[in-house]
């Protein structure tokens, strides 16, 4: 018997003739059922570990070429399986044609470097550059020696400070640690101990205070991203995470698009919540019969709507007075105040008409679901609900990735009807996913997801109807992803002044990145009221034309 370690090989051979006693026939027969046995376990071991691989999302082994046969010419020609590379021109690398580094660099000190003892008749050539790139981080305190008077009535009077100094602490320190923080994620901790390090003497406090306290200018141009994005945008994309506040849970949300990104930080994570958000700058609570209608769709009983019926037209300003009125109409179920409240902020929006050519792109999470507006959805998260399914059998697996092949081409026929729609195009996408998501694998779990993908059709392919929207939201998961890194270092916030100041900069950060604005220079510039950048919501306005004429 021969063969590789672990597997069994009978070579009967071997075995003369005169010694194949019964019980030698016998005892091949026992190895050969346990050859079959072990080659039947090996199969299925390699099927185990190449599912393992496609669940961990690991490479795929490097296939190894077939050996060539002893007997073959080594002087012969190479096979095709060869896996020696082609020898590549000498030359520069793809790609290493670099630009000149210096080219557009501010020169700030000059150093002539001569040579001392040349001969006479030394020609002057000019000169040969070699420019250094450096940083100068030190403290730099300056003291303002205000004078003092004693008027002949006896009034005394000191010399005001510059306009541009509002504290002992100067404007390149404030900007400095609002970078280091929202930018950089430095924690107040490390940023307090690097400060002391470069010799500035500051307390935690007081680096808390930097980072907290007098941002009111930020936080109204945060809260006029979204009102300013509204008016000039196709489409919005909205995803939310975890968020700990106190201690406590809570959930972060995600409204923006290619001009801008905004973050709002609650304690909830309900229609209600997003509602309010979707109503900014306005407020309040509108029962009307746009109201009523929104109750109807929830099947509210009856005998409640008409009930509610004569109080309808009514604006409720704030959350008390709100209350008060649920409290009145004797609403005590949890459920019906609820559906009653988004009911209000439904009527609300429409009567601000905010939203009714936007179109929503998002997760498909129960609290983005509003009534009477466009919804997309995202291919990427719904082709998960497959990617998902384990297959078991060869027949699964061949149904499995058949599937989600299938799935991803027509993803990719998509992408290309959304750079030339055409009639043609459209009329055949929309057959093809009935073909697509209604077909039978033989495999029942693959057919129901499948199945209920089909029941999204309408959000799937509302594409077709718009071209110009996304068919994804990583932009979302991409821009949310900034609060997660952050969440990971600092957990979470601990006073309410701290969760604003954190959603309004962390907005402020991405927005200047999509509207091509540095960070550093945009805190520059509103700390030192320079008035150099605009504010962002006219650069939104602005992109969004240059982007429409493009």
């Amino acid at each position: 018997m021969a063969g590789k370690p672990g597997t069994l090989t009978v070579c009967t051979s071997e075995i003369p003739a005169e010694q194949r006693t019964p019980l030698v026939e016998a005892l091949l027969r026992v190895v050969e059922q346990l050859q079959t046995t072990v080659q039947r376990q090996q199969q299925r071991i390699e099927q185990l570990e190449e599912e393992i691989q496609r669940l961990k999302g690991l490479p795929e082994p490097p296939k190894r070429p077939p050996q060539p046969s002893p007997l073959s010419d080594p002087s012969g020609p190479p096979s095709a399986t060869s896996t020696k590379k082609p020898a590549t021109p000498r030359g520069k690398r793809p790609g290493s044609a670099k630009r000149s580094k210096t080219q557009h660099l501010v020169i700030h000190d000059d150093v002539p470097l001569p040579l001392d003892g040349l001969p006479d008749g030394t020609k002057f050539l000019g000169y040969q550059d070699f420019t250094v790139q450096d940083l100068k981080v030190e403290p730099r305190n300056t003291r303002y020696r205000r004078c003092r008077y004693q008027l002949p009535d006896g009034t005394i009077i000191t010399a005001p400070l510059p306009k541009d100094v509002a504290s002992h602490f100067g404007p390149t320190l404030r900007q400095y640690v609002l970078y280091q923080h929202f930018h950089n994620h430095v924690t107040q901790p490390l940023l307090h101990e690097e400060l002391l390090e470069l010799g500035v003497d500051i307390s935690a406090g007081q680096v808390n205070r930097l980072l907290t306290e007098g941002h009111e200018a930020f936080h109204q141009e945060k809260d006029g991203l979204l009102p300013a994005a509204r008016e000039v945008s196709a489409y919005l994309q909205t995803d939310d995470t975890s968020a700990r506040h106190r201690g406590k849970g809570g959930h972060t949300l995600h409204i923006g698009n290619d001009l801008f990104a905004s973050f709002f930080t609650t304690d909830t994570k309900s229609r209600v919540n997003f509602l309010q958000i979707l109503l900014t700058p306005h407020q309040g609570y509108l029962f009307n019969g746009d109201a009523l209608f929104y109750l109807e769709c929830f099947d509210v009983p009856q005998k409640l709507l008409t009930h509610l019926q004569p109080d309808t037209g009514w604006l409720y300003e704030d959350d008390e007075s709100w209350e008060a009125q649920l409290d009145a109409w004797k609403i005590g179920s949890a459920e019906q105040r609820r559906l009653l409240t988004e009911g209000a902020l439904w009527a609300n929006l429409l009567a601000h008409n905010l939203y009714s050519d936007l179109v929503l792109i998002s997760d498909d999470a129960g609290q983005f679901k509003l009534l009477a507006f466009l919804h997309a959805l995202c291919w990427v998260h719904m082709e998960r609900h497959v990617a998902r399914l384990i297959p078991l059998t060869d027949a699964q697996r061949v149904a499995y990735e058949a599937a989600r092949d299938a799935i991803w081409s027509y993803y990719q026929r998509l992408k290309a009807y959304r750079e030339t729609p055409t009639p043609q195009r459209r009329g055949r996408l929309d057959n093809d996913f009935d073909r697509l998501f209604l077909r039978k694998t033989g495999w029942p779990e693959l057919d129901e997801e499948l199945r209920k993908i089909h029941g999204k059709k309408s959000e799937l392919l509302l594409v077709l109807e718009h071209p110009e929207i996304p068919l994804h939201n990583n932009l979302s998961e991409n821009d949310i992803r900034q609060y997660v890194k952050k969440r990971k270092i600092s957990a979470g916030t601990r006073s309410d002044l701290g969760r604003r100041c954190r959603d309004t900069f962390l907005s402020l950060k991405t927005t200047c990145r999509k509207l091509g604005v540095t960070f550093w220079c945009y805190l520059r510039d509103r700390i030192r009221c320079l008035n150099e950048i605009p504010l962002l919501a006219d650069l939104i306005k602005r992109k969004a034309v240059q982007l429409a004429n493009t």
